[in-house]
């Protein structure tokens, strides 16, 4: 039985990785802050909350990590805990950069001091490229980081450090560069399920409109139980590299909303109202990834389209509310 701790284990990503490494047959240690109660909503959703071994842990105090790694024969550690709001960022700049990226770095530092053998996965993200011209879309993994907010930037920080420890110190560390990827589990301050969750509860009579920023936004959405299958993948490679991962299809968040009402049979200019106090100080106009290399290397298989991801997610947040 291999075991996996999960740093961000209450997040979507992290319920939805726990679930799917407990189907392989490991043991799990979930790393929680230590300064507040567990937020068990997620995990007992998937109905694993009792599956798993938790943790309180300062992810900024290097000898609490040590400690953890020192008593537990771990094999894989995926780091998936982030101030992870871009919107967040621009009003806690200095919180984001400084959790973002010195936990990173305390992370690879202890497993460096302790278990060289211990083979760890970093979520990086498709913020980090900033704006890309349309002409150079799709993004691979050799394109520059340019990112244009500060979560984007403590993204591409711990991105080249996990990278520098791979080249520096022979580590199996590997950075998966996920573009959005939504599921009924999504925290409330993301727009895609504010989007969802509002349009079902005025479908239900238990709101009467959304107010948005900018919908004119392109991006690329996909289905987060099945990044996690990617995250995985990446950690049983011969070798340790970086993958973007992604659905390789851009829409616009206009489309994302037209798509949710008309699911629910309801008139988006009836509902919708544009709220410019919502829009960010500087913002990505559009990105969506090239997904070939994970798909070819990884055997990674994606197929969802848009149509079906959206219907999922209303399908879903239908039952998550009731």
């Amino acid at each position: 039985m291999k075991t996996a701790m999960i740093t961000g284990i209450t997040g979507q990503d992290g319920a939805y990785l726990a679930k799917f490494l407990l189907n392989k047959g490991y043991n799990i240690i979930g790393l929680v802050r230590n300064n507040s109660g567990i937020n068990m909503k997620n995990l007992k959703y998937l109905d694993i909350d009792d599956k798993i071994n938790f943790i309180k842990v300062d992810l900024l105090n290097l000898s609490n990590i040590v400690r953890i790694i020192e008593k537990n024969e771990i094999d894989e550690i995926y780091n998936l805990a982030a101030q992870s709001s871009v919107g967040l960022s621009f009003s806690h700049p200095i919180e984001t950069l400084e959790f973002n990226i010195v936990s990173t770095a305390k992370l690879l530092e202890a497993i460096r001091n302790t278990n060289p053998k211990i083979k760890y996965y970093q979520a990086s993200s498709s913020e980090m490229f900033g704006n890309v011209k349309k002409e150079s879309l799709p993004i691979n993994e050799n394109f520059l980081l340019r990112p244009v907010s500060p979560y984007g930037i403590s993204k591409a920080a711990s991105h080249w450090i996990t990278v520098n420890y791979r080249e520096a110190h022979n580590l199996f560390a590997v950075c998966g560069i996920c573009f959005n990827h939504e599921s009924v589990l999504r925290n409330k301050n993301f727009v895609t399920k504010k989007i969802i969750n509002t349009a079902v509860k005025i479908n239900l009579g238990l709101a009467d409109e959304l107010r948005l920023g900018n919908i004119r936004v392109c991006r690329d959405w996909g289905y987060a139980p099945k990044y996690v299958e990617a995250m995985w993948l990446m950690l049983q490679q011969d070798n340790p590299d970086d993958y973007i991962i992604s659905s390789g299809e851009v829409h616009s968040l206009e489309e994302f909303v037209v798509k949710v009402f008309e699911k629910l049979n309801l008139n988006v200019d009836k509902f919708v109202k544009i709220d410019e106090s919502l829009y960010r100080p500087n913002d990505l106009e559009i990105n969506y990834g090239d997904n070939s290399k994970a798909k070819n290397k990884l055997n990674w298989k994606y197929n969802m389209s848009f149509d079906q991801l959206i219907y999922k997610l209303v399908d879903d947040e239908i039952e998550f509310i009731k």
